[in-house]
């Protein structure tokens, strides 16, 4: 399969962006928003394809479905992102030499980006929304679980450009097989950058094999540490929340790391979660205390697979340690490094909690499920970084900047 007739026409897209104006980038996004409700019907059609095709009964089912609230949630999005100030253009420092010499530093777009991603249709909308709002041509390259969503998405998206007298390559959906991937990951001179979303193993995969920049981004191993000092009414609606607000996301809550000290209250705090059938993997001592007190079928032992692991379902392990020093190593060893979360009322121990553990998004008695660029007042999010190379943490307008120095003198010459 040869791309690079897209990968071009891609290129060329991005540097027309250049000229195109806030004020008319802000127009075809706000179009956009109106035709995505427009078109509500048309996307749901071609969900229902790709659903047909899942048992709802998988994880992904639910980052895969579309409906009227979820269409109208985006549209409000792509409103809040074409509200948002334009990133471009910003003078970063500015300074005079002794020379004379004026040194500006301006962002500037990436160029062209690449985004690839499994069943989660929306980022369509988000990625593009993002992208051309920071100057960005983007190239979407979606798993074959939402390809009729996709294909319907970057219809309604081309349909909007064409209408507003943009170039429809600003967007670009790649075949939903593989070589593709291939393909975009080797666009050297073409894509400035790939940013992967998804799960550990695409996000391997896509640094292991790209010849592009790679910002890695999505898999969320996410614990909360109920600490000696913590609020049990607190604690229990934060990990309710976290765990059950939506399975299937990034940010969902992984393991619960508890304090010996409060096994007493554990069946307590976990006690809303058997409503919605979450399943705890408990290590010996959280068993004991949960045994006869949590529904039995709701109730396994964990094991070395229970820790580690981003469930994206109803299952939720639990560590019980002796300190929050504890809870730090076995939150350091398994963590993804997204988003992490402590209950306590001890000032001192959140202060250590807060310094010490290493993620893009460290909370005390807030639920992780706060990790979202619309949250953070972003707008939205293209995804969140788990790395600390340009960008970490939830990923929008700023994010997909770079810059550049400007330098004017009245001829200057160097010795």
């Amino acid at each position: 399969m040869q791309l690079k007739d897209c990968f071009e026409k891609a290129l060329e897209a991005s540097r027309e962006l250049n000229c195109v104006s806030a004020s008319k980038i802000d127009r075809t996004l706000t179009a956009l928003a109106d035709a995505a409700e427009k078109h509500t019907d048309e996307i749901l059609e071609a969900n229902r394809e790709d659903l047909a095709r899942m048992e709802p009964s998988d994880p992904m089912y639910d980052r895969l479905l579309l409906n009227r609230e979820r269409i109208a949630g985006i549209a409000a999005d792509i409103r809040n992102v074409a509200s948002l100030p334009s990133p471009l253009g910003k003078i970063l420092s500015e300074t005079v030499r002794p020379n004379g010499m004026k040194i500006t530093k301006v962002s500037v777009p990436f160029g062209v980006i690449g985004v690839i991603y499994e069943a989660r249709p929306n980022v369509g909308f988000d990625v593009f929304s993002l992208c051309l709002k920071s100057g960005n041509a983007c190239i979407l390259k979606g798993g074959s679980d939402a390809r009729c969503s996709n294909e319907a998405i970057v219809r309604v998206i081309r349909e909007v450009l064409r209408e507003q007298g943009l170039d429809e390559n600003c967007v670009t959906l790649m075949p939903a097989d593989r070589a593709a991937t291939a393909e975009l990951l080797n666009a050297v001179g073409y894509v400035d950058l790939i940013i992967p979303r998804g799960s550990k193993g695409l996000i391997d995969f896509v640094r292991q094999n790209a010849h592009v920049p790679v910002i890695e981004t999505g898999a969320g191993i996410c614990h909360t540490y109920f600490d000696r000092d913590g609020d049990l009414k607190k604690g229990t609606a934060i990990v309710l929340n976290a765990k059950t607000r939506r399975v299937s996301v990034c940010n969902a809550l992984d393991c619960l790391v508890f304090h010996r000290d409060r096994l007493a209250d554990l069946a307590a705090l976990c006690a809303p979660l058997a409503g919605k059938n979450v399943v705890i993997l408990a290590d010996g001592e959280a068993w004991k205390a949960l045994n006869g007190h949590y529904p039995a079928e709701l109730l396994q032992p964990a094991d070395e697979h229970s820790f580690g692991t981003e469930f994206l379902s109803y299952r939720m392990s639990v560590k019980t340690v002796d300190s929050v020093d504890e809870a730090i190593r076995h939150i350091a060893r398994y963590s993804s490094r997204h988003s992490e979360a402590i209950v306590s009322e001890n000032p001192e121990t959140i202060r250590l909690f807060l310094q010490r553990v290493d993620a893009a998004c460290v909370y005390a008695n807030v639920s992780t499920a706060f990790t979202d660029g619309a949250q953070f007042g972003l707008g939205a999010e293209i995804g969140i970084s788990t790395q600390k190379l340009h960008a970490r943490g939830p990923m929008a307008l700023q994010e997909l900047t770079s810059y550049k120095y400007i330098v004017e003198g009245d001829g200057q010459t160097r010795a």
